[in-house]
């Protein structure tokens, strides 16, 4: 009798190794899968055991971050040895763990195998360099969610191995206070915020640790009482971070005890944050309309979101910003997320507002849209986003008066606070204020752009970066700006300084991969007042 037992056990373990988690899924994310899988698996190294950099140009150096996605993948994946495979990288990763408990970096993930011994003379340490803070939340969250979804499949020393890295990183995590040790881990800043209050809570209730526990639970009350102001992530409509936020908010809604305030608040975080969404996003331009707070391009049509990739998982590659072939788009390396979108799929489709699915397939006709949001200790007062949408062009603007230039972020490239988008015929052209002063005033009406400087003086500019086409196009001035006209006035001198911004040319270099030409307004000389310039547009 007992070894009929043995044996049914057996049976059924092997037959639980030996079932792929792809055939349960959804069509579009099997699709996701199965392509980003393809890719990745062009890149892993199985004699070490880890992927080589995806983003290539690293002359065959790995890289740890996707590597653990990677194995995410292999394990829903599960055809002949990627579960062995899967066990593989984790233990090299958790090998790698940083174990000094006296030092910043203590519970964070080496970025990559080759690296240095961080925090010595010939490497010192450098937050968001040599090391990253962020990347505790995003291999730990990995870590959760195949030991969620996939415990059949990783041998028990190998979760207990995972248990103690998640613990190590939730203490190092602890560490972490905004303005301090140059760490700018605020409630505000979403979506490392978001894993941090999570894996703080789920690690510290799987290994009974009350105050781990607590102290997840403390920092997302601090979350959800600033997202609660005005019902929008701090760190507000970008392409890549809102992916990871809802990302993040899935996490809290799917694994964590009713008795959480993240099991509380997760679900209707995420579909406050689907609605706005769903509000900005174009499906005619396959475009979420400006201003972003953080943006890794101006076309997504051009780089690998995030927001992308999960539009790809609800309503399908075709209606979604991804081309047939992702790795050739810039910032193609934020396509190996797709194992852990995939697998989350399903369950995402199931929180979403009544009435986005068609939102985001379908142009719902000329519309408004207008939304607060607030990244203390960034924002003096919260910012004011007014964003209007039509059939072949957005405007979208928001107000702010911050410490820093460039926003939270402190990145002139990424924070875009005025931006216009418009239909060519082939391309999607695009128009953005290049950030250069700590406020600004908007004021955002169909086919009108005004923007004020409340705290600029006769030294202020307003550089405009505008796109490249794909025609290789001169642009002498606004008049060979393709599809669209531009009538700029205001009390700036109307004598523009223009300049191109090429690969292999120009007076500066391209942003985010993307070539433009700059259109840069000065003031008159002894100018006194407001800076303030307007731009009536028009199609051509």
């Amino acid at each position: 009798m007992m070894s009929i037992l043995l044996s049914l056990v057996v049976a059924g373990r092997s037959s639980l190794s030996s079932a792929s988690h792809v055939t349960s899924m959804s069509p579009n994310a099997q699709g996701l899968l199965n392509e980003s899988m393809a890719w990745m698996d062009t890149f892993y190294d199985r004699d070490l055991g880890y992927l080589y950099d995806v983003e290539g140009g690293a002359a065959l150096r790995h890289e740890t971050r996707s590597s653990a996605w990677y194995a995410v993948g292999l394990l829903a994946r599960n055809e002949q040895d990627d579960a062995k495979e899967a066990e593989h990288i984790i233990t090299n990763v958790i090998g790698a763990q940083f174990q000094n408990t006296s030092q910043q970096w203590y519970g964070d993930y080496q970025k990559y195998p080759e690296e240095p011994e961080v925090g010595t003379e010939e490497y010192p340490a450098s937050i968001y360099n040599s090391w990253d803070p962020n990347w505790r939340g995003f291999v730990g969250t990995a870590f959760v969610v195949m030991l969620e979804e996939f415990p059949g499949l990783i041998d028990e020393a190998v979760q207990d191995l995972m248990l103690q890295s998640l613990s190590n990183a939730t203490v190092g995590d602890s560490y972490r206070v905004g303005g301090v040790d140059d760490d700018n881990l605020y409630p505000s800043y979403s979506n490392p915020a978001l894993m941090r209050a999570f894996v703080s809570s789920w690690t510290g209730r799987r290994l009974g640790d009350q105050n781990m526990t607590d102290a997840g639970e403390m920092y997302a009350q601090e979350i959800t009482g600033l997202f609660v102001r005005h019902n929008t992530l701090s760190e507000f409509n970008s392409g890549t971070y809102t992916g990871v936020s809802l990302f993040g908010l899935l996490l809290w809604a799917k694994y964590l005890p009713a008795d959480s305030v993240m099991s509380e608040y997760g679900p209707k975080m995420l579909r406050d944050t689907w609605s706005a969404v769903a509000q900005l996003w174009h499906p005619g331009m396959k475009n979420m309309a400006g201003p972003w707070d953080r943006a890794y391009g101006y076309d997504m049509n051009r780089y690998v979101s995030l927001m992308g990739l999960w539009m790809w998982t609800l309503i399908g590659k075709e209606q979604s910003s991804l081309i047939a072939k992702p790795q050739v788009m810039s910032h193609s390396a934020d396509w190996a997320w797709s194992p852990l979108m995939a697998v989350l799929s399903d369950f995402h489709a199931t929180l979403l507002p009544a009435g986005v699915l068609e939102s985001l397939t379908r142009f719902s006709g000329e519309r408004t849209f207008e939304a607060q949001a607030y990244y203390p200790p960034y924002d003096h007062v919260p910012r004011n986003i007014t964003t209007w949408l039509s059939e072949n062009l957005t405007i979208g603007a928001e107000s702010y008066n911050e410490t820093v230039v460039g926003g939270p972020s402190t990145s002139q490239e990424s924070f875009n606070p005025a931006v216009v988008q418009w239909k060519t015929g082939g391309e999607i052209g695009f128009l953005s204020l290049y950030p250069t002063e700590t406020s600004l005033d908007v004021r955002v009406a169909p086919w009108h752009l005004d923007l004020s400087y409340p705290e600029g003086n006769s030294s202020s500019i307003f550089t405009l970066v505008v796109s490249a086409f794909a025609d290789g196009r001169m642009v002498r001035g606004w008049e060979d700006v393709e599809g669209l006209n531009v009538k700029v006035s205001g009390n700036v001198n109307m004598t523009n300084h223009l300049s191109f911004a090429g690969q292999m040319g120009g007076s500066s270099k391209p942003l985010r991969d993307f070539e433009f030409w700059n259109f840069t307004y000065a003031m008159p000389d002894e100018f006194q007042g407001v800076p303030h310039l307007s731009l009536e547009l028009s199609a051509k």
